[in-house]
């Protein structure tokens, strides 16, 4: 309040309370616009700790549906949360979709190596399995490169590399050891206070084919394990139904197929059997991974002819989307 008054005021929500009437409260006071990004509702996710009839959760409804209306415009993440804020709470918002930034993209076979050779020395399958005949060659579970030439390429029998920003917990049915089920290196990304609890989960399923790790990865190397992955899964499951899971978006970036559990609005980002697939339950999730995964690494998979569409998509990157956009709105106000 005592700096030179912005033009705009920027929300996020959630979080919501009390930031929104605060930031109105600023912005009549300095002369600044307020715009609100809606990318979730936060009485929704409050709904998850509390039930949906919990006073604390109508309280919180009541003051988003009061306060989100007196911004000056409003931004949110898909389409139907769109509609669903036209209807129910009478306010007009423009979709903006989530996009990724520009430093997720595929990762060169040479940053893998070195990726792989960091994250080896901590996480056991990353590290190959036997060491290389020639002493000249340094080797990963995935690449071997030569010290001389400084080549790298993808060894031969590898395993495939899995990567998930989300707990597996709710799949603890999941059976996925077959025959015809190659090496599997699943990567489970995050960090909270029941992660240990799900590891031992995890821990106790005794998979034949299939090496579980749980890291936390440092900012940096978070796209450039996406861009090495073979496949994505998401179990995100929004709390209104109404917001997309960011993580596929920046899996999508790196041209990363997806499997994703389906709810209401995901149509708008994964489209089955183009992008990736969709699914309902674990024994779904389980024929998809069998199905992708049972001729790996053969170019003529189902899982190659999706990275492929996703290649060959035009996809906008956050830049030229908020240009687009947000911008023409802006210059009208």
């Amino acid at each position: 309040m005592w700096t030179e008054p912005a033009a705009y005021i920027f929300l996020q929500n959630p979080p919501g309370l009390p930031s929104i009437a605060v930031c109105r409260l600023v912005g009549c006071l300095c002369g600044s616009k307020l715009v609100i990004d809606w990318h979730n509702y936060g009485y929704s996710i409050m709904g998850l700790v509390h039930s949906p009839s919990h006073p604390l959760v109508l309280l919180a409804k009541w003051y988003e549906k009061l306060f989100g209306r007196l911004s000056h415009l409003n931004l949110c993440v898909t389409n139907a949360m769109r509609e669903d804020l036209a209807e129910n709470w009478h306010i007009r918002a423009v979709t903006m979709y989530d996009k990724p930034a520009s430093f997720f993209k595929e990762t060169p076979l040479d940053l893998q190596h070195q990726l792989f050779m960091k994250l080896g020395r901590t996480l056991s399958p990353f590290r190959a399995c036997s060491g290389p005949v020639d002493p000249a060659m340094e080797r990963t579970a995935f690449t071997e490169r030569d010290a001389q030439s400084g080549m790298v390429t993808r060894l031969h029998g590898r395993p495939a590399l899995l990567v998930s920003s989300t707990s597996w917990t709710e799949f603890e049915q999941l059976t996925l050891d077959g025959d015809n089920l190659p090496s599997l290196v699943c990567v489970i990304t995050g960090k909270g206070p029941l992660k240990e609890h799900y590891s031992r989960l995890l821990g106790h399923k005794h998979f034949q084919h299939i090496q579980v790790c749980t890291p936390w990865l440092e900012a940096e190397d978070y796209p450039l394990l996406l861009g090495s992955a073979d496949l994505g899964v998401c179990l995100h499951k929004s709390s209104s139904g109404l917001d997309l899971p960011m993580k596929v978006v920046d899996m999508f970036g790196c041209c990363l197929p997806v499997c994703a559990v389906n709810f209401k609005c995901l149509h708008e980002l994964v489209k089955h059997e183009e992008n990736g697939l969709v699914f309902e339950d674990s024994e779904e999730l389980a024929a998809q991974l069998q199905m992708l995964f049972s001729d790996f690494p053969d170019p003529a998979v189902k899982l190659n002819q999706l990275r492929k569409n996703l290649r060959e998509s035009e996809q906008l990157r956050w830049d030229k989307s908020w240009e687009q956009t947000v911008l023409p709105f802006l210059m009208d106000m």
